[in-house]
């Protein structure tokens, strides 16, 4: 394989992995399910409203619910 070929096969790849991951942030915010990121090791949580808040949504409230529904608890 030349090296040609391997730069477009993991540029391929990585636009593969990039769509799945903007698909399933779309669907979960959708679903009314926040995103959550990490930078430097601080929790950040996007809203389906669009608000982004270091406050942790699933630790009470609906979001509480759901996932203690979901976990067995």
């Amino acid at each position: 394989m030349t090296q040609k070929i391997k730069v477009d096969i993991s540029d391929t790849i990585q636009q593969i992995g990039n769509d799945a991951v903007r698909e399933a942030q779309r669907k979960n915010l959708e679903n009314g399910i926040p995103n959550v990121y990490s930078k430097n090791g601080v929790l950040y949580f996007q809203l389906p409203d669009g608000t982004i808040t270091m406050e942790n949504p699933f630790e009470q409230g609906e979001l509480k619910e759901r996932l203690d529904v979901l976990t067995g608890k």
